[in-house]
């Protein structure tokens, strides 16, 4: 009775030990291959090295390229440049925050705004903006985040 009572306690962990070494050994067995091949773990939209979309990052940072910087925070999805005198017109300023919601490359995962100053004297006074500048300058960064995905994905 002792023998059956002795394999009858430790038989189930050498059982579980056994279970838990051959799935580590799975688990570890799918992560060799191809180094450089990322297309079958992640879809195309959702490729990210950083914490939100890597193209609607980049693609943010093209169009605002022209504008200086404030903050740019790849991890929080966060743009905020100074502001940016257009040379044509003096009398008028714009200041942009961009902010990446996901990882995903979706139009609702890119939120735009913008805040504009007309110069009256020697003080800045806040303006309107007009709703369509801030759409035009969505759908530019939408754009230019797909052109990257479909060039990086070579189609």
């Amino acid at each position: 009775m002792t023998g059956s009572t002795e394999f009858g306690l430790f038989a189930p962990r050498k059982t579980m030990t056994a279970a838990v070494c051959v799935v580590a050994a799975l688990a570890l067995a799918g992560c060799g291959g191809k180094k450089n091949d990322v297309s079958g773990a992640l879809a195309p939209s959702h490729v990210t090295t950083i914490g939100v979309n890597s193209y609607l990052w980049r693609a943010s940072l093209d169009a605002l390229s022209f504008m200086p910087l404030v903050q740019s925070d790849s991890n929080g999805g966060v743009i905020i440049t100074d502001w940016y005198v257009n040379p044509d017109k003096p009398s008028e300023r714009v200041k942009v925050s961009v902010t990446i919601l996901d990882q995903d490359l979706r139009a609702d995962a890119l939120r735009v705004s913008a805040a504009r100053q007309i110069r009256e004297g020697d003080a800045w006074v806040g303006a309107p903006v007009q709703a369509a500048t801030v759409q035009k300058l969505e759908n530019v960064i939408l754009t230019r985040a797909r052109d990257l995905r479909r060039d990086s994905v070579g189609g």
